[in-house]
């Protein structure tokens, strides 16, 4: 099976914007207690975070940091997680029906994302709160000092604002499962007072309108249109949300997943330039896909769940290795849209649905999962060159005319150029010609090969080493051009060094 792809220097998607590769914390599961905070645990800092979690997001080099949800953050009181811990108060959390003790807060959660070298992006209630709230809390966050709440935080021993610079106006308003889930004119004109307001305290932030909770609603992409019809001159970003799985174990539907992120985003884009033209306005609005992952694994086991616990393991989906090789699709799905997509958050970051799990006083280790993103993190940094591929196809269940080739190249700032490219076949190799044009000679750097024989292998705390990249990549650079040979079912990550930079 063969297949090519040809990259042009002068033929570029757009620069990449670094919050590309974020990430999401939310009240929720094990995410936060038991996750990045337990001050019992043999390597919890002075403040009670796990510094084990903290090197493993440092791996991962996360620029932003969404926080505090997601549903969670639509019956909130933000004011329930600053001073004393020993005087706030436990709450009934009704999104996931559990207790929050509210250990953690928004100035713990602004210290542990400094600690791990990210930024925090932080959500304002506007589900059971609204307008007052927001304000209040950006004026507590990023207000320097002299008025009521910016003095409040002082007191609370951060003399320095946080400086908080993305702000989302609320989670998934259009699910009815959200806590003061509204139509598109409520939350549409909800956000563009919200946005006015919070943008007359602080004009240097930006901010999120809530897009449709997924691409399956049957108000998208209307929603899209009627909200900004409303915000557009307030808002920044709009959102986009969506999971994928393989509960029917259909792995080549599975596989294709990332055409469907395509077309999600593709929809979006055109919503946002017909009320840009339907306004005659100048300003182009961008994308914040900031949630998206796979999420199927754990469902069953979270409809068990006694309600009212304390940080139980809901959402603990445990990932195999084609679900890695979908992770890595999408991560190419949002590099072919960085020109439009500024922000994505893959969801969540640590034990709920994440690259990254944990055992309560025990080890953490990485998922499948957090391979392809560590991946796409280090080297996806710089301006993606548009691709234009041939590669053999097949038809799915619900996807037709699936490339078995998905790829995507990166020119980086440090004189490499990238390749990050999948195999989605099950079982055969794919030969692999590309043409890298406009770069003279380029010396092979590294092919690092994610792969594995069992599709369903998992990483696991008693083995956390079996599913793990290898540095032995079959490529060469040849006169007729670059050959890779990329393994069934693999995700490939193929550095070139610039001829001029050697």
């Amino acid at each position: 099976m063969k297949a090519k792809a040809v990259f042009e220097k002068d033929f570029q998607v757009g620069k990449v914007d670094k919050r590309l590769f974020g990430s999401f914390v939310e009240h929720l599961g094990r995410c936060v207690y038991g996750g990045i905070y337990e001050p019992g645990h043999p390597t919890a800092d002075e403040q009670g975070f796990r510094q084990d979690v903290m090197e493993l997001v440092r791996e991962l080099d996360v620029p932003i940091v969404r926080y505090p949800g997601g549903n969670f953050v639509s019956g909130y009181n933000w004011e329930d997680g600053i001073g004393l811990r020993e005087h706030r108060p436990r709450r009934l959390e009704l999104a996931w029906r559990t207790i929050e003790t509210n250990e953690v807060g928004v100035n713990e959660f602004v210290d542990w994302t400094r600690k791990v070298g990210s930024e925090p992006m932080l959500a304002v209630n506007l589900g059971t709160r609204g307008i007052d709230a927001a304000r209040n809390l950006l004026e507590y966050c990023n207000h320097p000092q002299g008025s009521y709440w910016s003095d409040l935080r002082r007191s609370h021993g951060y003399e320095q604002p946080h400086g908080v610079k993305v702000w989302c106006l609320g989670n998934e308003m259009d699910g009815p499962w959200q806590m003061g889930h509204k139509t598109a004119d409520e939350y549409g004109r909800l956000a563009a007072e919200t946005g006015k307001v919070m943008k007359m305290l602080d004009p240097s932030i930006q901010l999120v309108a809530c897009g449709s909770s997924n691409r399956g609603m049957k108000t998208f992409p209307e929603w899209e249109a009627t909200v900004l019809d409303h915000c557009y001159d307030y808002v920044d970003y709009i959102s986009l949300h969506t999971y994928y799985g393989n509960p029917d174990n259909d792995t080549p539907a599975f596989l294709a997943s990332s055409l469907d992120m395509d077309q999600f985003i593709d929809t979006v884009v055109a919503v946002c330039d017909y009320i840009k033209a339907k306004k005659r306005s100048r300003k182009t609005l961008y994308l914040s896909f900031d949630e998206w992952n796979v999420w199927f694994h754990s469902h069953q086991a979270d409809r068990k769940l006694e309600p009212w616990q304390i940080a139980p393991p809901q959402l603990e989906d445990v990932y195999t290795h084609e679900d890695a090789i979908v992770v890595g699709t999408m991560l190419i799905s949002l590099l072919k849209h960085c020109n439009r997509v500024k922000i994505g958050c893959q969801a969540q970051l640590v034990n709920v649905i994440a690259p990254i799990m944990t055992q309560n006083q025990g080890p953490a280790w990485r998922q499948t999962i957090f391979y392809p993103f560590q991946h796409a993190s280090r080297f996806g940094r710089g301006t993606v060159l548009l691709p234009v591929i041939d590669s053999p196809r097949y038809d799915s269940r619900r996807f037709k005319d699936v490339p078995y080739l998905e790829a995507i190249a990166v020119e980086n700032e440090d004189d490499y150029v990238t390749v990050f490219a999948v195999n989605r076949h099950l079982d055969q190799e794919l030969d692999l010609t590309m043409e890298l044009r406009g770069y003279g000679d380029l010396r092979l750097d590294s092919h690092i090969v994610l792969a594995h024989h069992d599709s369903k292998a998992t990483n696991t705390m008693d083995n956390p080493g079996n599913v793990v990249p290898r540095h032995d990549g079959k490529t060469s650079v040849e006169q007729d051009g670059i050959h890779s040979v990329l393994a069934p079912l693999s995700w490939n990550v193929i550095r070139f060094k610039k001829a001029n930079a050697i």
